[in-house]
């Protein structure tokens, strides 16, 4: 594996990420199922790991940029595991509609356990010469960046749309702007 597949790589995650947070932004929309404060904070968790990526396609590969995918990603993990462990307790609701029979935080524990997962591998399989000082981004991963700045704008956008400035309700059921 040269460093040219590296950098598609990284440009693959970032754009299957963006999809993440547009089905959860569209789930939120089209079925009004407002995010709680665990699912925010797995939102985080993936706007931290696509910050990462985003690194690596804008800037070329570094260790640096697969360690804030790491702390992105076991942050995003701590977050669905908490909220996985709430919905195990016997006769509590799970928390949004299934997506192929798993709940949102469920895919996206699973989504960040394959996330460290594969990052791990790419660290052992580490390179030097994916590391250069001559790095020009491609005209696809510059789209893949624009649509990764907006797609988190819109997400910050929605999540004070129902919050506020103020802490979000542990179960939302409406939009505080439209209250």
């Amino acid at each position: 594996m040269n460093r040219n597949h590296i950098i598609v790589l990284n440009i693959f995650a970032l754009l299957g990420l963006n999809i993440v947070l547009i089905v959860g932004l569209a789930l939120q929309i089209l079925l009004n199922e407002l995010p709680c404060p665990l699912c925010l904070l797995q939102r985080i968790g993936f706007v931290m790991v696509m910050f990462g990526f985003m690194l690596n396609v804008r800037h070329g590969i570094e260790q640096r940029h697969y360690g804030v995918i790491l702390l992105g990603a076991i942050f995003g993990a701590a977050a669905a595991l908490r909220q996985m462990a709430l919905h195990v307790i016997p006769d509590t609701p799970a928390y949004g509609s299934p997506i192929f029979g798993m709940h949102y935080y469920t895919w996206a524990f699973v989504l960040f356990s394959a996330t460290v997962l594969g990052v791990a591998i790419l660290l052992i399989l580490w390179k030097e010469e994916w590391q250069s000082k001559t790095y020009e981004i491609t005209i696809c991963g510059r789209w893949v960046c624009l649509l990764t700045i907006a797609t988190v704008g819109v997400n910050l956008l929605s999540t004070f749309v129902e919050c506020g400035p103020f802490e979000c309700p542990a179960n939302p059921v409406r939009y505080w702007l439209f209250n």
